[in-house]
């Protein structure tokens, strides 16, 4: 099992309980996978160094979850068509 982080920003004009229901989502495709979620780091509102779809401000959540190797494929796939997700990145996090 590897150890990855997902960095998620997350669309800053939709309701509390949507922006908690996108991270489950996320935490449950990382199980879905065959990963374990170990930790969520909620960062908050943030402004964007840039506009993305003309929102200048995102959440911003780090989630690190261990898995296989194939799996941050398989997110990313999944991450890409999510409505209020504006970015994502999944990186491999060295032991």
């Amino acid at each position: 099992m590897n150890q990855y982080e997902i960095a998620l920003v997350v669309n800053a004009k939709i309701e509390d309980d949507e922006r908690t229901a996108v991270v489950e989502n996320v935490k449950a495709l990382v199980e879905r996978f065959g990963g374990t979620v170990t930790n969520v780091d909620d960062w908050g509102k943030r402004k964007l160094a840039y506009e993305i779809q003309k929102m200048s401000e995102g959440y911003y959540f780090f989630i690190q979850f261990e898995a296989n190797a194939d799996a941050p494929a398989e997110l990313e796939g999944r991450l890409r068509i999510m409505d209020n997700v504006l970015r994502y990145l999944v990186v491999k996090q060295e032991a």
